[in-house]
């Protein structure tokens, strides 16, 4: 990880004094090496979120859709990675309702964010792991468009300052979503999307299905394929092959699924 460097590198350059440019270069190192420590943890955190309150969800919900309609329009992908935060957050299905409402509330220009925030610090994300988790999901749906406008940025930074959360810290928030939007487009990226895919193919759930759902539909694979189900009726060599295959199979699928979307 170079770009901290470069970056401040040239900051110092702008100004024409070596001082500046040294300075700049020293404070670039440091950032990159906060940097790949976090993305290290980030990385082997994955899609996992800790159990979080239900005004936390409120909050985050409502945020989210203050910020998705700001540029004056709610985009398509913004609203799938909204859905896919509830996923993750493992709403229920009453609960992926009022998350909605919240989001829809949230896009009302009156919605009062420094009051919002200000209570979210004092009733449930104390913790600054908390704190950063809100501010990482909200970038994960802002961050779904192409490109971040000013209006959305001055936004995230009045909510960096009500949480408590220094620019160094969201600049690497920013940086490690970003590069894994880029692994996202590689052909690594493809290929882990097509893994992706065929899991959800392979227990017969569509990816906008609920974890309940998800849940469900493993269960009742594993209920009629797994080999202790059918050795009552005395199944030959290779029927049983098969049934072992095919359980390797869902349970693999489903596995992938419960890291993704952080299944309890």
């Amino acid at each position: 990880m170079y770009w901290g460097k470069i970056i401040g590198t040239l900051a110092g350059l702008a100004t024409r004094s070596p001082w500046a440019v040294a300075a700049g270069f020293i404070l670039g190192h440091q950032f990159d090496i906060g940097f790949v420590s976090r993305f290290r943890q980030f990385e082997k955190q994955g899609t996992n979120i800790p159990r979080v309150s239900e005004d936390f969800v409120r909050a985050l919900f409502q945020t989210m859709g203050h910020l998705a309609k700001v540029d004056g329009r709610v985009s398509e992908d913004e609203i799938r990675s909204a859905r896919m935060v509830m996923h993750r957050l493992s709403l229920n299905p009453a609960a992926v309702r009022r998350a909605i409402g919240w989001f829809e509330d949230g896009k009302n220009p009156g919605f009062p964010l420094v009051q919002r925030m200000r209570e979210l610090r004092r009733v449930s994300a104390r913790s600054a792991t908390e704190r950063l988790t809100f501010v990482r999901l909200l970038l994960e749906v802002v961050l779904a468009k192409q490109s971040l406008k000013k209006e959305e940025r001055a936004l995230l930074w009045t909510i960096c300052t009500e949480l408590d959360i220094g620019r160094v810290d969201f600049a690497q928030l920013e940086a490690m979503i970003r590069a894994q939007k880029g692994f996202k487009r590689s052909p690594a990226g493809d290929a882990d999307a097509r893994r992706v895919r065929q899991a959800y193919e392979t227990l017969g759930v569509s990816p906008d299905a609920t974890n309940d759902e998800v849940k469900k539909a493993y269960r009742r694979l594993m209920n009629i394929s797994h080999p202790d189900k059918i050795s009552s009726s005395d199944p030959g060599p290779a029927v049983i092959a098969e049934a072992e295959r095919r359980t390797r199979e869902v349970r693999s699928a489903y596995e992938m699924l419960k890291a993704r979307r952080s299944i309890r």
